[in-house]
């Protein structure tokens, strides 16, 4: 593939200076099954278009060749340099241990928690398992998980920040929230960590709930303030904890996530929304939006958007590229010491034309070299890597064309992950005893 980095030297010199509803791997409960219908034998059944057979060879095969052409190699990521200050931030919190935390926005690529969950396994066996970091709270839509948690819900609850309905846009850090109505309803998330906070929306009239740790209520919190960003922050022993929240009242409580972390280690965060474009995150509330980002304060964050643009009936290149420039020009406003790396859309198509996508992928680049941002270019890399035919034989791609298995996400990951810690390994082994310096 072509060098993308420009500035390796650069970047070597500068990091060298700074040396229920069931979340997670529980089962959702299954729902009351809805009566058959008996078939109207008049009506002649219509056939499912199905994906050949694939033989076991031509699986191997593909495959072999796919995990090939996915090796981690350096120099795949444009504007690297970038990326300088998560690496900063990397080394630093090696030799300091401060914690660090990462947000990955995205559609449903990331929302499966797949793609993240293989990038947050080697990162953190490299800089400390600072422990979940923020999770939704309840369970927001169908098929929602982090495997780094269990969580539960009761069915009470609304969300609000799907496509199908975005609400308020009052939907905090994730752009998803959950609310519930009368008392009695609760939100439950089994994690490890040494501190836990409780994101939810302060409004006038809003209702009160208890918190309870291992079974023990340990505080009853009123949402009923002036509009903006409530928490509830306290210690916590080291070890899992099963945290329960439980409303008391009739009034409304909205709820954005919890943080379940570590003092120390890192964090990788998945916030991603099915059906989603990336220029969703300016339609949310910005002041409620910005408090959460900042309370964050993450070192990295990637934004991997562009499928669902790609299929846009109205897209154009003029106002993708306007909506892109004023989202980097947000994050870099609200998180100035964050790194943000841009992830073009995969290789799509086949059963359904996608007529945006190469244009897509074209004005994050220009995008990218404009506000010198990173940019990985995935639809590159399956390109490269036999194109989307051979996932499918692989396996690792589903059969529209579209979805990778969890496999495919979880290869994904790993190659994404190996590449970044690649580049940092090159930016800070050129003279390690400055770092952290």
């Amino acid at each position: 593939m072509p060098a993308h980095s420009k500035s390796t030297a650069l970047i070597l010199g500068l990091v060298a200076v700074f040396a229920g509803f069931s979340l997670g791997g529980a089962t959702p409960p299954k729902a009351t099954p809805k009566t058959a219908k008996k078939k109207t034998p008049k009506k002649k059944s219509v056939a499912r278009k199905s994906v050949p057979a694939i033989s076991p060879a031509v699986r191997l095969a593909a495959h072999e060749f796919v995990e090939s052409k996915m090796a981690a190699a350096p120099d795949h990521i444009l504007n690297l340099e970038a990326l300088i200050p998560f690496f900063v931030g990397l080394a630093r919190a090696q030799a300091t241990n401060v914690p660090v935390h990462i947000l990955q926005y995205g559609d449903s690529h990331t929302a499966s928690d797949d793609w993240p969950d293989a990038m947050r396994k080697p990162f953190q066996e490299v800089f400390g398992n600072g422990g979940p970091g923020f999770t939704t709270a309840g369970y927001p839509f169908r098929g929602y998980r982090r495997y780094d948690i269990r969580g539960y819900a009761s069915p009470g609850w609304v969300t609000s920040g799907t496509v199908a309905h975005q609400g308020d846009g009052r939907n905090g850090l994730s752009g998803l929230s959950v609310t519930a109505s009368r008392p009695g309803e609760y939100v439950s998330v089994t994690a490890s960590g040494e501190q836990l906070e409780l994101f939810y929306l302060n409004q006038p009239g809003g209702g009160a709930f208890t918190i309870s740790d291992n079974g023990d209520v340990i505080a009853t919190v009123s949402s009923d303030e002036a509009f903006g960003t409530g928490t509830f922050r306290m210690a916590t022993p080291p070890g899992e904890h099963l945290y329960r929240l439980q409303t008391t009242d009739r009034a409304p409580v909205r709820l954005y996530g919890w943080v379940s972390e570590q003092t120390r280690g890192l964090t990788w965060e998945t916030l991603g929304i099915n059906g989603a474009q990336s220029s969703m995150l300016l339609d949310w509330d910005q002041a409620l939006w910005a408090e959460q980002l900042q309370r964050r304060n993450p070192s990295l964050i990637l934004l991997a958007y562009g499928t669902n643009e790609a299929l846009y009936p109205r897209w154009t290149r003029e106002a993708y590229r306007a909506k892109l420039l004023a989202l980097i020009a947000t994050l870099k406003q609200t998180v100035p010491n964050a790194a943000l790396l841009l992830i073009g859309p995969p290789e799509c198509g086949r059963l359904r034309p996608f007529p945006y996508l190469k244009q897509v992928v074209e004005v994050q680049i220009e995008v990218a070299k404009q506000t010198g941002v990173a940019f990985w270019d995935w639809a590159l890399h399956m390109e490269d890597s036999g194109g989307r035919t051979k996932w499918v034989q692989a396996g690792y791609s589903q059969a529209d064309y579209t979805h990778l298995t969890g496999e495919g996400y979880r290869l994904l990951g790993r190659t994404l992950a190996s590449e970044l810690l690649l580049e940092y390994r090159r930016a800070t082994q050129t003279q390690p005893n400055q770092a952290g310096h």
